[in-house]
């Protein structure tokens, strides 16, 4: 619960999502879910020559077993909080 906790405070912000067929897709993110499901609005394909059937989606769900890695921007990232939550999720 952890990380979902963690995602839902990247809500309304911008991130990068590398899929696992090799798709980056950066998007504002607008919800996610238990199993990683995310939906992304204002969509841009950062490889589009490669996949150029993607430059006309502007919001695109993406499965949570489809994703690699997500790319935050540093200042995104409230490592305190993480740390905070995380200390207190072993307690418990």
């Amino acid at each position: 619960m952890l990380f979902l906790s963690f995602f839902k405070t990247l809500v309304d912000r911008e991130i990068t999502v590398e899929l696992k067929n090799g798709v980056e897709i950066t998007g504002t993110l607008k919800t996610a879910d238990q199993y990683f499901n995310l939906k992304l609005d204002n969509v841009k394909c950062k490889n589009e020559d490669k996949f150029p059937h993607l430059s006309s989606v502007k919001s695109i769900f993406l499965r949570g077993s489809t994703v690699r890695y997500v790319h935050l921007s540093k200042g995104d990232v409230d490592t305190n909080l993480l740390q905070d939550a995380s200390r207190r999720g072993k307690l418990h």
